[in-house]
């Protein structure tokens, strides 16, 4: 006679069957499950969550890549091994698919990413960067959005491939896809393209592609990063919906196909930090913001990374990463700068770099465009720092430039009751300069710099423009 428990338990698993032929309905019912913590812990004694990887099929070390940078690199994404078939994206045998926590900023590409796992170990952290064995080989495809009012409409761009060579190294590959999507070709160097976006007017515009060297690549891939950026611990600890339908903690599902070691106890995933998404209401300004400066920083941000004096890891308590309030190397000619300057956009040098794309644009490469979304989420974690309110630099209106004749410039400034300063021999205006009252003549070349001050107010950094007056 069988017990209540074994009743119910097969009951359960009857459901589970039924459901399972619905995928969509499964891995709704799944995401409800998980939504609560970001580990699939949730098991009943007799009814276990099921698996993401039911079972791992191991694919050859390398696909058809060589060990080494230095061999013969396939001209074509269809002879990688990566792509059963290439068109469709449907990965070789033994890839898995997986996502991440917060991505790097890519100009808005969406990214499709597999990795093919040997027959070995990767050497699991639950903080610190994955040791992947050697002939593992992670897949990338970067689709740029075509048109604002149809999302889904994508340019395929490129495929990236990271190969974990047998030196103990990594080297990158870049493939850029044809027009037809048939196949994509082997790129020896950089390249540069404009992409037709539609936007939602109707209008079309031009978004500039970078397309990296393998010694791009190289700068942020390196032995300092342990090759693998993206793929550890904090990035992995989310749920995931595989090809089965089956909707499942990543870290979980790797870790019971057997290619994590040590082994993780799935009792202990809730405990493993995990870095929040830009959006995730649930976590607070500042984990989020530390998440995306850990995404798009700390590959050089990082002991023995890049020559500066703060460390970008998110596993590195705030307290020593050197962020608020830390020092600078390179002031960029602001006065009072810090890393972060509490409640002070305009001194923060971080958020400096990353709101534009001129020489000093952080990161560095790769990046065309200004992540908007990453710089509203720096600027309220900064503004939410304790400190006294800060003015806005003037306005100059026109902007500097060269002009025919005399000039007459007009200076403005946000803040009601503040009081401009300026000089116009490119001294710095202090309290004692001249007041700004009305529009300023110019009649020949000049460096107008300008400054506002207020009572109650920590003074605004300074503004500059240059103009060319005649011949």
């Amino acid at each position: 006679m069988r017990s209540i428990a074994g009743t119910i338990g097969q009951g359960l698993r009857s459901h589970l069957s039924e459901v399972s032929k619905y995928p969509a309905l499964f891995a709704l019912a799944a995401v409800a499950v998980l939504a609560a913590t970001p580990m699939a812990h949730a098991e009943s004694k007799n009814a276990p969550l099921p698996y993401g990887l039911s079972a791992r099929n191991a694919p050859e070390p390398y696909l058809r890549m060589p060990h080494l940078a230095g061999g013969k690199i396939p001209l074509l994404l269809s002879q990688t091994g990566a792509f059963s078939d290439t068109p469709n994206l449907v990965p070789g045998g033994g890839l898995i698919p997986y996502d991440i926590a917060v991505p790097f900023w890519s100009d808005g590409a969406a990214k499709s990413r597999w990795v093919a796992v040997p027959n070995a170990k990767i050497k699991y952290s639950p903080t610190g960067d994955w040791v992947f064995p050697r002939g593992t080989v992670f897949v990338k495809t970067f689709e740029l959005p075509a048109a604002a009012a149809s999302p889904a409409v994508k340019r395929r761009l490129e495929t990236r491939l990271l190969v974990c060579d047998g030196a103990g190294g990594v080297y990158g590959v870049v493939y850029k896809w044809r027009p037809d999507n048939r196949d994509a070709d082997l790129l020896g160097t950089s390249q540069t393209e404009e992409i037709p976006i539609t936007t939602g007017k109707g209008e079309l515009r031009k978004q500039t592609w970078y397309y990296p060297s393998r010694r791009d690549c190289l700068a942020c891939h390196n032995a300092n990063t342990s090759g693998v950026l993206g793929v550890k611990a904090r990035q992995m600890n989310r749920a995931f919906t595989y090809p089965s339908g089956v909707t499942d903690n990543e870290l979980r599902a790797w870790n019971h196909a057997g290619l994590l070691t040590p082994r993780v106890n799935d009792g202990e995933l809730a405990k493993v930090p995990t870095l929040a998404a830009a959006d995730d209401a649930t976590r607070s300004v500042q984990d989020r913001a530390r998440s995306y400066l850990d995404v798009n920083c700390a590959q050089c941000h990082r002991p023995g990374g890049t020559v500066a004096y703060f460390d970008a890891r998110y596993e590195t308590p705030l307290e020593k990463q050197e962020l608020i309030d830390g020092p600078v190397l390179i002031d960029q000619g602001i006065d009072r700068p810090r890393v972060i300057s509490p409640h002070d956009i305009w001194r923060s040098i971080i958020f400096m770099r990353v709101n534009t794309v001129d020489d000093i644009k952080m990161p560095p490469i790769a990046r065309e465009t200004i992540d908007q979304a990453g710089v509203e989420l720096l600027q309220d974690w900064i503004t939410s720092l304790p400190g006294r309110p800060v003015l806005d630099p003037p306005t100059m209106s026109p902007q500097g430039g060269t002009f025919s004749g005399p000039v007459e410039i007009s200076l403005t400034e946000r803040e009601p009751g503040a009081d401009i300063r300026y000089t116009l021999d490119g001294s710095v205006p202090g309290p004692g300069d001249m007041r700004y009252e009305a529009p300023i003549q110019l009649t020949g070349p000049t460096v107008l710099r300008a400054r506002a001050y207020k009572d109650g107010f920590t003074r605004s950094i300074t503004a500059q423009e240059v103009f060319i007056i005649g011949n």
